[in-house]
């Protein structure tokens, strides 16, 4: 470790690796700083009974060639060493209901989205044709999103003022097509009253355009990031827990770690969440309005997860994912459980090993939990680098909600019980411990509809030397926190400058092929 870097990053989730490679790529020497036993934050993966289960990244979207995240990868040169499988394009994710047999598909790209539809509500095809119109129209007001010149995030703010649920519903009576195209809400937490329809447009586009799984977990993501980091001279270390910051004339000087470290720098790059930064750097060093205004953001809801592995040979892997409903009218509120009716929904995900046959050998399940439900053990603390026991009646909690969540299963999957070998479950504790956001929340800051720019956090801080990146700034989902990262570099290198480093990346590749064929 040096006694000075030009860049010292804290937390190696998506953001602060990406950050760091587009840094090390133009020179600065950079240093990221992990708390934790495993690289990667939402990409980390866990192995339970020879079984590799992903905590976060269930598939990823926009990576067909050309389509966004293929090109800000081909620029951070990381594809060559991930392996991808592409979920199935007839319908990579379906929704259903109880007492509704019908698997409702969403297919990949947009022709076969509407094709697959419209064959499954033959009445509703100028409907569905209008909502993927207003899809592609509403993701075309971002241009870091499309690679397009503009301003930094947005071209216009009306496009935070419409909302989800009543757009989607004015398009069709049929309050079942209403469902089905807000199906897939639990990967942005849906909120019927708050969310706004760029954020299901931006995370659902990418998903239409191409839909795939890692093979072998996310967490070939985090080593490929930090292969291409070394590549480029970039260090990492883990059980590097920043505890506190040096401050001398209005500027962080150093990261000052729990094992007594001491990393000093030119510049910061926080990709822990914002309120936590402000917590470690010391709320007294900003102006009490933006303090103020940070601590005002809501944390989206947080998850309960349910691992399974199964028994050999005993269920079939779907290459797709599944959204269940108990009721298609409550499809946005879902986290309006009570104890009796939890869980409203859930979302259940396969995955995929190299040279896998036909069986899959595990499930994940996730459900929506609301912090306070853990509140009897936030005093607690457990990690693979700090390991504690959260007590007997924990344990009871999780098993409780592990056997409600079954049952539920049980109506979408009737033989899921006799396949399971083992099960494992991670509460809103393991994603505030592990993964270090606020109340354990799965996707930064609630998106509101009625407050559009509150939850808006610029990469930029008070202090000149310090800046934000991660899921915390203005999307989640490994395309929202790469352009984030994109967002965080630009404040350094230059907006303009770096998005033509991306295009002449692609543009380079594309020369070389055309030569080759």
């Amino acid at each position: 470790m040096k006694s000075h870097y030009d860049v010292v990053i804290v937390g190696s989730g998506l953001g602060g690796l990406v950050s760091a490679i587009i840094l090390a790529k133009e020179g600065y020497s950079v240093c990221v700083l992990e708390k934790n036993n495993q690289y990667g934050g939402n990409l980390q993966t866990f192995v339970r009974n020879k079984t590799i289960f992903d905590t976060g990244v269930h598939y990823i979207g926009g990576l067909d060639k050309g389509q966004n995240l293929y090109q800000y990868f081909k620029y951070i040169d990381i594809l060559d060493e991930i392996t991808l499988k592409k979920l199935d394009e007839d319908g990579f994710d379906l929704v259903t209901f109880d007492d509704d047999p019908t698997e409702y598909k969403h297919a990949q790209s947009y022709k076969k989205f509407i094709e697959v539809l419209t064959e499954q509500f033959p009445e509703e095809e100028s409907a569905i044709i209008t909502y993927c119109e207003k899809l592609q129209e509403t993701c075309s007001s971002f241009p870091l999103y499309n690679l397009k010149q503009g301003k930094p995030y947005y071209d216009d703010t009306a496009v935070f003022q419409l909302q989800a649920k009543p757009y989607i519903n004015s398009l069709t009576k049929n309050k079942k097509l209403q469902a089905v195209l807000a199906g897939t809400n639990f990967l942005y937490a849906g909120d019927g009253e708050r969310t706004p329809f760029y954020v299901h447009a931006l995370t659902i586009n990418s998903y239409i355009e191409s839909s795939y799984r890692c093979v072998n977990g996310g967490s070939q993501i985090t080593k490929a990031l930090i292969k291409k980091l070394k590549a480029h001279g970039g260090e990492t270390y883990k059980h590097h827990n920043v505890v506190n910051f040096g401050f001398e004339d209005g500027k962080i000087t150093s990261a000052i770690c729990a094992n007594g470290k001491e990393i000093k720098g030119d510049l910061f790059i926080s990709n822990i969440e914002p309120k936590l930064t402000l917590d470690l750097v010391g709320k007294d060093k900003f102006r009490k309005s933006y303090t103020n205004r940070i601590d005002q953001i809501e944390s989206t809801i947080a998850a309960f997860s349910l691992y399974i592995v199964l028994k050999p040979n005993s269920f079939k892997y779907q290459n797709k994912n599944f959204y269940h409903f108990k009721d298609p009218d409550k499809v946005w509120d879902v986290h309006k459980y009570t104890q009796e009716s939890w869980p409203e929904g859930y979302m259940v995900s396969m995955a995929i090993k190299k040279n896998m046959d036909d069986y899959g050998d595990n499930l994940t399940v996730m459900t929506y939990m609301h912090y306070d439900e853990v509140k009897p053990w936030v005093d607690t603390f457990n990690t693979v680098a700090n390991k504690n026991d959260r007590g007997q009646t924990y344990e009871e909690f999780k098993a409780e909600k592990a056997e409600k969540l079954i049952v539920e299963l049980e109506k979408k999957f009737p033989n899921i019980r006799e396949c399971i070998q083992e099960i494992y479950t991670s509460t809103p504790l393991s994603y505030r411990d592990y993964i270090g956001s606020n109340r354990g929340s799965m996707y930064g800051y609630v998106k509101d509809v009625n407050r559009p720019m509150l939850s808006y956090v610029s990469p930029k801080t008070k202090i000149k030397n310090l800046l934000f990146t991660g899921q915390s700034l203005n999307m989640h989902g490994i395309l929202g926190v790469t352009i984030g990262a994109v967002m965080t570099c630009s404040e350094i290198i230059g907006k303009d400058y770096l998005l033509n480093k991306v295009l002449e990346a692609n543009k380079e590749q594309e020369i070389t092929e055309n030569k080759v064929q």
